[in-house]
Order: structure tokens, then sequence, then C-alpha cells
């Protein structure tokens, strides 16, 4: 009933773009604070400035990577080479963590401003995923994970949660790496044949492919069904419903 290969025992969710519309949400932090950075850096070198496009750069640089990797990835896509700097720097500082300071600042203000959307297929889903007896985790590189389950009221559904805070408590490589969703796996006591990953970003669904698990879902939410299959999604689809009109 789930659309899932026989002998799936778990289903290794991410969070923002899959089960909650919070990747508009980390893409309009982000073309903020990528905007504030890049016009006061073109007005101070008097050059033109060139402004942060969510179409054609948000999936390739920073969706569903680590929030420093994102920054510096997107930064080197301009030319632009920053310090790392320090974790404690300030959200005004020009340093790679002070950029991602202001970025996840911008995140919590506008989810605490607005509330976390959930995609009604997504939990039809859940709650199927949840009746069959399956394990369920999230594996999301968001420092916010646990908030936006909160949120979006989604706790019920979820067994285990593998974030970016863990990820740097258990020093774990973020995604396109498979790091987070082995662990993952692991810590439900699964092997990775046995589970499924749901992605909707190119370097989760590389990271799903990359740990060698059950099935890769992609899941369409930026019109780039082509290169989710590219990257390794054995299956695309615009929304998590469609997988239980398929196995109807």
């Amino acid at each position: 009933m789930l659309g899932l290969p026989d002998g799936t025992r778990a289903c290794l969710f991410d969070l923002d773009g899959v089960l909650t519309d919070t990747a508009s949400v980390h893409a309009a932090a982000w073309k903020q604070m990528f905007d504030e950075f890049l016009r006061a850096r073109a007005d101070r070198c008097r050059e033109e400035f060139r402004p942060f496009d969510v179409s054609a750069d948000y999936g390739p640089y920073v969706d569903g990577r680590p929030r420093l990797e994102g920054t510096e990835i997107f930064l080197r896509s301009r030319g632009i080479e920053l310090p790392m700097g320090d974790p404690d720097d300030p959200p005004d500082a020009e340093t790679i963590y002070g950029l991602s300071t202001h970025k996840n600042d911008l995140v919590q203000v506008k989810i605490q401003a607005d509330g976390v959307d959930v995609y009604p297929g997504s939990v039809r889903y859940l709650q199927a995923v949840r009746d069959a007896g399956l394990r369920t985790a999230v594996v999301s590189s968001s420092a916010n994970a646990s908030q936006v389950l909160d949120a979006a009221g989604l706790v019920k559904y979820i067994d285990h949660r593998v974030d970016g805070v863990v990820a740097k408590a258990r020093g774990l490589q973020g995604k396109p790496a498979p790091d987070t969703f082995l662990a993952a796996a692991a810590d439900l006591g699964v092997e990775p044949a046995a589970a499924v990953v749901f992605e909707d970003a190119l370097a989760g669904v590389q990271a799903g492919r990359a740990g060698r698990f059950g099935s890769v879902v992609g899941v369409n939410r930026l019109d780039q069904a082509d290169a989710l299959r590219a990257h390794g999604a054995d299956v695309v689809v615009d929304d998590l419903a469609e997988l239980l009109v398929a196995a109807s």
C-alpha cells in the first residue's frame, strides 16, 4: 500500500521540502542573507550587484547541504572567498560562520512569525507508514528540525531524528555524503537495504544513492524531476500521496 520495495522496514525522510514547506522559508532566508551581503560588497567595491537567484542558485549550491557548506559553496561560485571565522561570530561578521548565523536567525524569525506549512499528502503518507508498522526517522541538515517538527505537529509520526545538531555532535558529514542517513538507519536497527530515503534536494538524493539504500524517492518540489533521476532517485513523485495511489 506504500509503493515501497518488499522488505522495507524503515522510511527516512528529509524534512524541508518533503514533509514541510519550510524549503520556501529557507530559500527566502538564503536570498535575504546573500543579497544583503552581495549588495554591500558591490557598493563597497563599485561592482554590479548580482542577487542570489532562487531558481538558479538554491538547488545546486545550498539546498539540502549543511549551512556552513552551503554558504561557502555559493560564495565560491561567485568567486568570493571569505575566512571561516568562529562559531561565536556575530551575524554581521563577513565570515562563513557570520553569514551562516545570520541566515539561521532569519529562518527562526520567519518560522516564529509565519508558522510551518505541512504538505497534506505527506501527512497522509506518514499515517499510512505508521499504520503499516514501519519505523520512521527525519534526516535533515537543518539545526531547526526539532522546532519545525513541533510547530508542524509531526512529532507523533517520527521515531527518531538526525539533524544538523546531531550531525555536529557526532561528527557526521552532511549530504551529499550518506553519513546522516546511515546513522539514522543504524539507530533504528535497520540495514540500509531495508530502508527507503525520501528527498527533494539533489544533494540528499545523492546521499541516498551513495548509502545503497533499498530505494531513493525523489520529491519534485522545484521542477527538477530529470535532475533528481540523474542524481540517483529510483522513483520521482510530485507529492508523497502519489505513492499511495500507485500502490492501491
